[in-house]
């Protein structure tokens, strides 16, 4: 059985949230499970459009899909909601430029699949924080490349520049990953919102400082406010084998 917990909030900065969240622990499609956070970019409403038709016109994919195999599922599905999105934002002036991240994932028999694109997380969260996904970002090819220390990433003045997204250009490059689950892992999916604001450790202090999902998750986002809040921030946890009998306050 999995259980999962999802929230979203404007931060105290922005004039809307152009973040976009999907999270079910029943069936979408032929997948047993679906989870979707979006990070929409562009002015005025289009950042807020791009991260609402991704996330919706993703799950209508996968609803209909009648692909077996998960991976061309999610690729095709991914593609076809990029064509859509690319050609909304080159034919209507007030949604060019639009864009947005999106990291999708599913468990299956225990075994955690995720399909990225841009710089919104999933971490695999037990007794540290183990980011699976790769930003797709400047600052992190810089890290990649060593021309930058990764402590000083977090601050640098380009850290918000990404170098993929849905919607950006005709065709997009999609990231896949897999990882065994265990007892005592939780799954953690965010937008930058979030990580902007808090480090690892203080991701990872805050989670162990709450006895439910919903409290990990709202205290996440009390923290990210405290700190600033400069962006909307986006937080999906994911508790993959239940681990205790939960009673939401």
């Amino acid at each position: 059985m999995i259980k999962s917990y999802s929230i979203t909030n404007i931060g105290n900065k922005r004039s809307m949230n152009q973040d976009y969240i999907f999270a079910s622990d029943s069936s979408v499609g032929r997948l047993p499970d679906l989870y979707i956070v979006a990070d929409g970019m562009g002015g005025h409403r289009a950042g807020d459009y791009a991260s609402r038709f991704t996330v919706e016109e993703l799950v209508r994919q996968i609803r209909i899909s009648p692909q077996r195999n998960l991976k061309r599922m999610l690729d095709l599905s991914m593609h076809r909601v990029n064509t859509d999105l690319y050609f909304t934002s080159t034919m209507k002036e007030e949604y060019r430029g639009c864009g947005t991240t999106v990291v999708v994932a599913t468990i299956i028999d225990d075994v955690l699949h995720v399909a990225n694109v841009g710089d919104s997380r999933l971490y695999i969260v037990n007794s540290k924080m183990n980011q699976l996904t790769v930003d797709h970002s400047l600052v992190e090819e810089m890290v990649l490349a060593g021309s930058l220390d990764a402590r000083k990433a977090r601050t640098h003045p380009e850290k918000n520049v990404i170098t993929r997204a849905v919607g950006a250009e005709s065709y997009i490059d999609i990231d896949f990953f897999t990882s065994d689950l265990h007892r005592q892992d939780l799954v953690l999916m965010c937008s930058d919102g979030l990580t902007n604001m808090l480090d690892d450790d203080e991701i990872l202090t805050v989670m162990n400082s709450q006895p439910t999902l919903q409290k990990k998750a709202e205290a996440l986002v009390r923290r990210a406010n405290e700190n600033g809040g400069l962006d909307n921030i986006s937080v999906i946890l994911i508790d993959p084998f239940v681990q205790s009998q939960e009673t939401e306050m």
